[in-house]
Order: C-alpha cells, then structure tokens, then sequence
C-alpha cells in the first residue's frame, strides 16, 4: 500500500480531489437535502484545511525570516554584496507584483462569475465581508499611504495573533535579523541554532498540513460547487485566471529576465536561456527552489562564469528570499478571488496586497505547496474571505511548477548581475 501511494504524487492527489468535489458537489444537487449535507459534513474538513493553513502561517513567516536574514552571516557581508544583491530582489519583486497587479486588474478573471451567484457566496461569507467592508471604508477614509502608518507594531506579540497585521510581524523580523547581523556570530550561535531546528520543525509541519490538502481540496470544491449551485462560470473564470498567470511568468521569464542579462550583464541573452534550460525543467519537475539549489549553483558557476564566492552566498539567500514567480502569482490570485467574491479593494488595500505580496514571498518555503500557507495571510491582510483559496488550490499544481521556474531564473539573473558589478 505504501509503495502504491509514493506512485500516487500530491499534485495528482489533489487534482483527484478536486475532480472527486466536483462529482460530489453535483451529485449532492440531484437531491433534496444534498446541500445541507455537503455544508454541513462535507464541507467543515475543507475549512479545517483553511485553518491548518492559518495556524502554520505566522511561525512559518518568523522562523524563515529570521533563518534567511541571520544567513547573510555578518552586517559586512550583508552592506557590501548582500546590500546590493536586496536592492536587486525587491527591484525584481516590484517589477513581478506590478505586472501581477496589472494583469490582474487588466483581464479581471473573477468577473467572468454570475454576479447572482457571488451574491450567495458573500452571504455564505458575511461576516468576514463585513469585517472587510469595515477596512476598506477605513482605509479610504485615511488615505492611500495609511498603510504606511500601521507597519510598524505598537505590541509584536499581539500583531503576531493577528493575521491580518502580518506586515508589522514582518517588519520587526527585518529588524530583528538586522540587529542580528550586527552582532558577533558567536554571540548569536545558539539563535541560529534554535531558529535552524525550528525551521525543520515548522517545514515537517507543513508537509503534514499539505499531505491533507487531498482531503481539504475535495471538501472545498464540494462546498464550492454546492454553493454556486452548478454554475459552470466558475470553471471558465479559473481557466481565464490560470492563463492570466501563465502569461505574466512567461512574461517574467523571457521578456523582463532576458532584458536585465542584456543590460546588466555581459552574458549573451541566447546563452543565458540555453543554459537556464535544465536549471528551469529541474524546477518545473520538483516545483522545489531548495530541491533545484545544486542544480542551479552549478550552472550558474560553470556555464554562465559566475564567480564561486557568489554563488556560494547569492544562491542559497536567493532561494529563500527572492520569489518573483511566487509575488507575481499571489498577486494576482489575491485580486482573482476577491473578484470572485465581489469585492471590491480601495487603493490602500491594493497598496497593501503589494506589500504584503513582496514581503511575505521572502517567507514562503521553497517547497511543493508552500504558497498555499503564505497567500492566506496575505488574503487575511485585506481582509478577503481565507476560504476564497478554495477557488484556485485544485489547478494551483502547474502553476505552482512554472513559477518555481522562474523563482530560480530570478536569483540567476541577480547572481549574474551581482557579478558584473
């Protein structure tokens, strides 16, 4: 049975579930009392994924972000090539979210639903929409830049049991790591030590909570389908969302990427995409940035000609923190569901899912899955619906491996980049 099961891959077993939702959700149409039954035990093991996802979410985001920020290993190294190596992720990550926004709000997927039917489902989700209609009106009433107010945390410790102040946890771990990285690394041996094993802690739980994913994924879309009543516009609005996101990666990839090598580097653009050939299969097959690290390295060094001492510290920092295909994607699947579910977002929201969208892809886990854990703390900031991921996690598998494709495409280019300089 074992050996049966490793043959059975996750994403495969999701799709299953997905597929296995559907028929469920139908079925339970057919007959009197079918939803009820789908609502009231069938469904609840779908939120019970939700919330599996929620209670990871806020140790993930510390102990990685803390992991990534002391592993730069000293503020000299961190200032010199580190300082510059950042200024090129977040310039990357900018430039993925802001195509992720603007492909988002260009296409508008989610609109292609039966507004009756996203009408029902906001009734099904009316109090957490009426916990977002409370921030939205707020954050109009304060202004676009408001946000900018709330990012730094009166209490740490009471915004990290808040989902939707994220931002403010985020801002004292950079302070944190960087204070870190002031002091001597002897003195902070055993923080490192401790966050390394919480690290493998928190990475073991989230496997657990997505090993369950099948089961939260076929409760999910039973509930989905049960509550828009058959309606077959959903389908066609995911089908619209999956190509917006392919585009704007294949945009990334070989559009954005390529003109940086051309401008930044004296690589040749058609040897950069030949050699980034194997790197970006191996990463489309595992849909892992830590599985692909080896892979990537050595390309990097020997066909490209960067430098080892480079590669050595750019590439590992860069599968942690630089997740431009992940920022891209989280954009847009924020603004896909809040579509979906009619909501409408202010500026300082979007300001908000831009931020958020940035920052929290520094903590997602280079590993199959990790993203579902990372995009509900970034719907919980806007206040959207959690549950709304229900909509994109059965057909999130190939698009989860294009862009972990181009996440190490992304710390390639700044590797190369970095060596010019």
């Amino acid at each position: 049975m074992t050996q049966k099961k490793k043959k059975f891959p996750l994403y495969l077993q999701i799709l299953a579930g997905m597929i296995l939702g559907i028929i469920l959700g139908i079925i339970a149409l057919q007959f009197k009392g079918g939803i009820p039954f789908i609502q009231h035990w069938i469904y609840p093991w779908g939120k019970l994924f939700i919330r599996l996802l929620q209670l990871i979410a806020v140790p993930l985001i510390i102990v990685s972000l803390v992991k990534g920020m002391i592993g730069l290993k000293d503020i000299t190294a961190f200032s010199k090539m580190g300082g510059r190596a950042i200024l090129f992720y977040f310039s990357t990550s900018i430039l993925a979210v802001s195509l992720g926004l603007s492909m988002g709000l260009l296409v508008k997927p989610g609109k292609i639903v039966d507004k009756t039917k996203v009408e029902h489902i906001q009734q099904a989700y009316q109090t957490a929409a009426a916990e977002k209609g409370a921030l939205a009106e707020q954050s109009r009433e304060q202004g676009p830049l408001s946000f900018i107010e709330e990012i730094v945390p009166y209490n740490v410790f009471e915004a990290a049991t808040n989902n939707s102040k994220m931002l403010q946890v985020i801002f004292f771990i950079l302070f944190f790591g960087v204070a870190a990285l002031a002091v001597k690394p002897e003195k902070i041996k055993p923080v490192v030590d401790l966050f390394d094993s919480l690290n493998d802690i928190i990475l073991r739980m989230v496997d657990y909570i997505i090993r369950f994913a099948p089961i939260g994924v076929t409760a999910l879309m039973a509930g989905i389908v049960a509550d828009f009543k058959g309606d077959l516009s959903i389908f066609s609005a995911l089908g619209v969302y999956a190509l917006t996101i392919v585009v704007s990666l294949l945009l990334l990839m070989y559009f954005f990427y390529p003109l940086f090598i051309h401008f930044f580097t004296d690589v040749s653009v058609k040897k950069f995409l030949q050699s980034m050939y194997p790197v970006q299969l191996f990463a489309f097959t595992t849909s892992s940035s830590a599985a692909t690290l080896p892979v990537t390295m050595d390309v990097v060094k020997n066909k490209l000609g960067v430098s080892e001492d480079i590669v050595s510290f750019i590439m590992p920092v860069g599968a942690t923190i630089n997740m431009d295909g992940t920022s891209c994607y989280q954009t847009i699947a924020v603004l896909f569901i809040a579509q979906v579910l009619g909501i409408d977002l202010s500026i300082s929201q979007l300001l908000v899912i831009v931020g958020m969208s940035i920052l929290s892809s520094i903590g997602t886990p280079a590993i199959p899955g990790g993203s579902f854990v990372i995009l509900s703390i970034v719907l919980a900031s806007v206040g959207i619906p959690a549950e709304g991921l229900a909509l994109i996690l059965g057909i999130d598998r190939p698009l989860d491996m294009l862009r972990t494709s181009v996440n190490v495409t992304g710390d390639s280019v700044i590797a190369a980049i970095i060596d010019k300089k």
